[in-house]
């Protein structure tokens, strides 16, 4: 099977401080450094890092060969990815000693897709495949719209939280999945609890306290977290969902699939960085026993 990813492309600039900046404050940064970020481009690395065929589509600005390199080393098919007249995507990140993080970013090219573009690459997509959306791209509903019509999963991240999007998506939706923000966030915008939603399946993220699976009509599964010492958790949540989405595209049940992003994400964040953390398949099974 095949994961098609509708995701930004991002340069990530981290900067490492002792502390996040409060209202008017200067700091000086102890560490800097550049590479491949946006949650679209980490849940392709994290999803074919953890074996699954992961295709891109995505659009970048002149001199992106760096990052579709850092992709492609990875394991991520960027044929589709369209070159437009727009910076490519980046963001700025900053990371407290904690591992804790505040981010800017600048949606560039990631907001300049083609709706014919899109179609033409999903032209060779089968039923039973996954499509994975996030709020940082545009079009996403179109998308969603030619999945299902091809009979595809969508598997959607509903972050950046944006409300507009997310009433448009969640009709085609086949798993949401949210962290705990934007789980209240959605239930106080829509007057509905996350069980009430018009999803067949909504995964909560909850950071150390572990991760629920919401089944309709089902009691909800609750994963733990890993024990991890965290010292960055940029991109952890792109990590759970790639490897969320890897493991239901081979074909694993909610509750190994679960496990294995939970895995997952514990290894990532004990590493610096977002993409360039995420974990291969053999660590997680390792972790895993």
């Amino acid at each position: 099977m095949t994961i098609y990813n509708l995701g930004s492309i991002n340069v990530d600039h981290v900067y490492r401080l002792a502390h996040l900046p409060g209202p008017g404050e200067t700091l000086a940064a102890s560490e800097y450094a550049a590479g491949l970020g946006g949650k679209g481009a980490n849940q392709s690395v994290a999803a074919a890092l953890a074996g699954a065929r992961v295709v891109h589509l995505g659009a970048v600005g002149p001199g992106a060969e760096s990052v579709l390199a850092d992709m492609k080393a990875r394991g991520v098919e960027t044929g589709h990815v369209a070159q437009v007249p727009a910076a490519t995507g980046h963001a700025v990140v900053l990371v407290d000693a904690a591992g804790e993080n505040s981010i800017v970013i600048h949606p560039g090219a990631n907001v300049m897709q083609s709706p014919a573009g899109i179609a033409a690459s999903l032209e060779a997509a089968r039923p039973g495949d996954i499509l994975l959306l996030q709020n940082e791209t545009s079009h996403q509903q179109e998308a969603a719209e030619l999945a299902r019509q091809r009979d595809l999963r969508v598997i959607y991240s509903a972050a950046p939280f944006d409300l507009a999007a997310v009433r448009a998506v969640l009709p085609l939706v086949s798993v949401l999945i949210v962290n705990a923000v934007e789980a209240a966030q959605l239930e106080a915008a829509l007057g509905l609890s996350i069980d009430a939603l018009p999803v067949p399946v909504v995964v909560v993220t909850r950071g150390p306290d572990g991760a629920e699976w919401r089944a309709r009509g089902a009691p909800p599964l609750v994963v733990p977290a890993f024990p991890a010492d965290p010292v960055d958790t940029t991109g952890a949540g792109d990590c759970f969902a790639g490897n969320l989405a890897a493991a239901l595209d081979a074909g694993l049940g909610a509750p190994e699939a679960m496990r294995r992003a939970a895995a997952a994400a514990a290894i990532q964040v004990t590493r610096h960085g977002a993409s360039s953390a995420m974990p291969s398949r053999a660590e997680v099974l390792a972790l895993l026993g």
